[in-house]
């Protein structure tokens, strides 16, 4: 999301995302898994601040840990330094969302780098284009190029928008607990056939969404394949899973491939009370609303 254009600089927004429903179908011949999972976008948000400069890309970011070549905003901005290209950037990244939690933040800073850059650059490259980048960079890249809802397909960067679901508000719990890396492969390798459904899930919440799903609560619609196995790769997510019921969450969903966990309420007093039992205990716990 734009918020200021300058002169020399750009001003932009890297929303974090849910993952409403994840079926794995099987294992596809490139080694990765077919999946299907329809996304949606949330109001927590990275900051991104691009500058125009004569040459090169400098690369800031906070917290500092994350200042390396490995980040995937600063691999976006080389992905599209190409020869055409004879201007520099400095990209000042602020994160808010969670690190390595499932959410898709590095995914999103890359997307959102990849079209503030091409429209800093003037590479005009158009969106069929730079979604084809940032595919390469993140299977959930190409899904922040659209937002709102929408649902994936192949292992996640054939995207289709949907009808957008109505407001819920959003309560996530960040364990503090050991991350097995890289996590996604890992939860992936124990996944075996019995696992495996056929779309159902996706489809059921799909065709809902487009005869207009009323207000209401969807947490009966939910569903993510990893659910079956994160319990046993991630070492004490079951006691974050107590806490998160304790202080009232009434259903409890992992989000993406983990181990951050959420719960999705229609209702803001019932959302901010869970949040605020959280924060009484001092777990890392964030409050959105869902954003199309």
């Amino acid at each position: 999301m734009v918020q200021s254009l300058e002169q020399a600089g750009l001003m932009l927004w890297a929303p974090a995302k849910l993952n409403l429903t994840l079926e794995a179908l099987g294992k596809r011949s490139d080694g990765f898994h077919e999946i299907r999972s329809v996304l949606q976008t949330i109001d927590l948000w990275d900051s991104i601040y691009l500058e125009l400069r004569p040459s090169g890309i400098h690369f800031q970011c906070s917290p500092p840990n994350l200042e390396n070549p490995r980040n995937l905003a600063w691999r976006a901005a080389e992905s599209l330094k190409t020869d055409r290209v004879d201007k520099g950037v400095s990209i000042r990244l602020q994160k808010t969302i969670p690190e390595a939690a499932g959410l898709g933040g590095g995914s999103s800073d890359a997307a959102v780098t990849l079209m503030g850059l091409d429209l800093l650059w003037g590479t005009n490259l158009g969106q069929e284009e730079l979604s084809c980048t940032a595919s390469q960079l993140s299977s959930d890249a190409p899904f922040f190029m659209v937002g709102g809802t929408a649902l994936a397909r192949g292992r996640g960067e054939s995207i289709t928008p949907l009808s957008p679901l109505p407001l819920h508000w959003v309560v996530i719990l960040k364990p503090d607990i050991p991350i097995p890396g890289p996590k996604t492969a890992r939860l992936y390798s124990n996944l075996t056939s019995e696992h495996y459904t056929k779309g159902e899930y996706t489809a059921r919440l799909q065709n809902i969404l487009s005869i207009g799903m009323p207000a209401g609560n969807i947490n009966g619609l939910l569903f993510n394949v990893f659910e079956m196995v994160a319990f046993r790769v991630y070492p004490g997510l079951s006691k974050y899973k107590d806490w998160f019921e304790s202080a009232g969450a009434p259903s409890i969903h992992l989000a993406g491939s983990g181990p951050a966990l959420f719960t999705m309420i229609p209702d803001k007093e019932k959302a901010l009370t869970i949040y605020t039992n959280l924060k009484k205990e001092r777990l890392d716990a964030y409050i959105a609303r869902t954003r199309n």
